[in-house]
């Protein structure tokens, strides 16, 4: 994801280091804050790992994450960040709302959901041709079964709902 916001802002600055400042930024609040967050609850023992496999243990890193989130927009927007990253980061807030929602009752899978939605993100910025990356969302939800994180249900609906947050959101915003 990190990699995806980087290039979003890159590409909606229209290139340069204005681009790279801005996808550095909101990588810092989307992704940077809060997996500081789940790194001190793992140090601390709150967390049993860094995915948060325990469904139970999800709520309160998923809730830090939506705050992080959703303070990064408010200074991206305040300070001008180009429209398609906002959209992104948009994304991630809504996204994360679905998440800590399905989470309180199911594990739905929050890797399948990013994959699915990085890849119908690059469809919307990039063009058709990107959804060659398809199959990435397939290997996510095939690893997280694999690694008996996940069942096939979980990963099917994380893929479905990343994508279809992805896609409403990024569309109406971007």
């Amino acid at each position: 994801m990190t990699l995806l916001t980087v290039v979003v802002a890159w590409h909606g600055a229209r290139g340069g280091a204005h681009g790279l400042a801005w996808g550095l930024l909101a990588t810092v609040f989307a992704s940077g804050i809060p997996f500081a967050y789940i790194l001190g609850g793992v140090r601390r023992g709150r967390l049993t790992d860094h995915h948060v496999g325990v469904r139970e243990q999800r709520r309160l890193p998923l809730l830090f994450g939506l705050a992080s989130v959703a303070v990064g927009w408010v200074l991206l927007a305040a300070f001008g960040a180009p429209r398609p990253l906002l959209a992104l980061v948009a994304v991630g807030v809504v996204g994360l709302v679905v998440a800590v929602t399905v989470s309180h009752w199911w594990k739905m899978s929050i890797h399948t959901a990013v994959a699915a939605g990085a890849v119908v993100v690059l469809a919307l910025t990039f063009g058709a041709p990107l959804l060659a990356a398809a199959p990435l969302p397939v290997l996510a939800g095939w690893s997280r079964v694999r690694l008996h994180a996940h069942t096939l249900a979980q990963v099917v609906v994380g893929g479905a709902v990343g994508g279809l947050v992805a896609g409403v959101v990024y569309a109406t915003l971007g």
